[in-house]
């Protein structure tokens, strides 16, 4: 595979990866089981339990394993062409899928604060007729 092919890939590539990570940590539908990982990284008798749980509540931590999966799903190196392709591209795939989820994080947050800000001109413009 060409140096081009493998960059697309490697953007591509991330973008599953952190949409499976940011999913499993972040959004509602996995809340319950988050919560109860949560619950056992905090409380957990020993530290093997306490890591194991903790890796399905952090983002970063998750989107590792996540990335091992789809290197071995679809055989994905970056650079070299034996084993250190296959480190290298972990990395790598990491790297740009946490940036993408950083970037999707800071969007949300921007939507977040922008419908609170439209919420409270509504609030003062509803107690302003009322007040007229």
């Amino acid at each position: 595979m060409d140096i081009t092919t493998q960059i697309v890939w490697l953007f591509i590539l991330a973008i599953p990866i952190s949409c499976i990570a940011w999913t499993v940590t972040h959004e509602e539908i996995f809340k319950e089981p988050r919560e109860w990982c949560v619950k056992h990284s905090q409380n957990g008798r020993t530290i093997l339990t306490r890591k194991a749980f903790y890796l399905f509540t952090c983002e970063y931590c998750f989107s590792h394993y996540v990335t091992i999966f789809f290197i071995v799903l679809c055989d994905y190196k970056l650079l070299i062409d034996d084993w250190r392709g296959y480190i290298i591209s972990g990395f790598a795939l990491v790297f740009v899928a946490n940036v993408y989820m950083s970037l999707f994080g800071l969007l949300r947050q921007a939507i977040k604060k922008e419908k609170v800000e439209i919420k409270k001109i509504e609030t003062e413009e509803e107690e302003h007729k009322i007040i007229i």
